[in-house]
């Protein structure tokens, strides 16, 4: 049997940037243990697959070790190799998930995802994520939805952090993102998923779903510029609608190839 297989970079213009995405076409879905080998060895944070499904499309994504709800760049991922390399002539793709139906918009200046928006709330910390931050780091503000959001005094501390990954293994929420006002944009960020084996993400789509209303209150815009300042980086527009956020980005390739088994 084979299987098509695309690795490209989301959130980039242009290869080495942004954050890889390995995408596998499928024409009807194979055994859950057999994607979730094929995520393994990929070994990238997210392995996205998809089906044909009416005039829409069945799409899962899949860490080295799980199955996970919500994944942007993998998404935008899985588009741009609808619309560049498989021929899908709609300016618009419905993907159907776990996280309801996902919206990719092909436009001038990139590809636009419409996904559900998340606004953090102020929580209290347990104990260990402000152990695994670092005892002398003292956040601005502590909130969570479906990660906890903790907030530095700026840039700079964003950038220099160090956490303890063991410690955030044992956090309750799917992972940990530190946000902070940017210089050159609204708001940049870095995301940590140790309990899904990916310790930092290198530019998270899914994540600017909570950051993205968390800096749009605060800062009362609702176009906002992020970046993630993860060793490879990577910059996202947000645009908050209601209760949706669109995020912009644009795809490059890497490579092409064949899974054989």
């Amino acid at each position: 049997m084979d299987i098509d297989i695309f690795q490209v970079d989301a959130f980039a213009e242009q290869v080495f940037k942004g954050n890889p995405a390995a995408v596998c076409p499928l024409d009807m879905w194979i055994a859950d243990e057999l994607l979730q080998d094929i995520a393994q060895a990929n070994n990238l944070s997210e392995t996205a697959f998809f089906v044909p499904y009416q005039d829409n499309f069945q799409l899962r994504w899949f860490t080295p070790s799980h199955e996970v709800d919500l994944c942007g760049h993998a998404t935008l991922a899985a588009a741009h190799v609808l619309f560049t390399h498989l021929g899908y002539e709609k300016p618009e793709i419905c993907f159907n998930t776990k996280s309801g139906d996902l919206l990719v918009t092909k436009k001038s200046n990139g590809l636009e995802m419409d996904f559900p928006a998340s606004l953090p709330k102020p929580v209290i910390a347990p104990d260990n994520l402000l152990l695994g931050l670092g005892g002398e780091i003292k956040p601005k503000a502590i909130s969570a939805a479906f990660d906890y959001i903790i907030e530095l005094d700026d840039e700079a501390a964003v950038k220099k952090l160090s956490p303890n990954f063991e410690l955030w293994k044992t956090i309750d929420l799917r992972g940990v993102v530190v946000t902070a006002a940017g210089s050159d944009v609204d708001f940049v960020s870095r995301c940590f998923f140790p309990k899904l084996d990916v310790n930092e993400d290198p530019v998270t789509g899914s994540a600017h779903c909570e950051l993205a209303p968390y800096w749009s209150k605060k800062l009362n815009k609702k176009r906002l510029k992020a970046k993630q300042l993860s060793p490879r980086s990577g910059e996202v527009k947000c645009q908050l609608i209601g209760n949706r956020v669109l995020l912009n980005g644009k795809v490059v390739d890497y490579m092409h190839g064949k899974i054989n088994f």
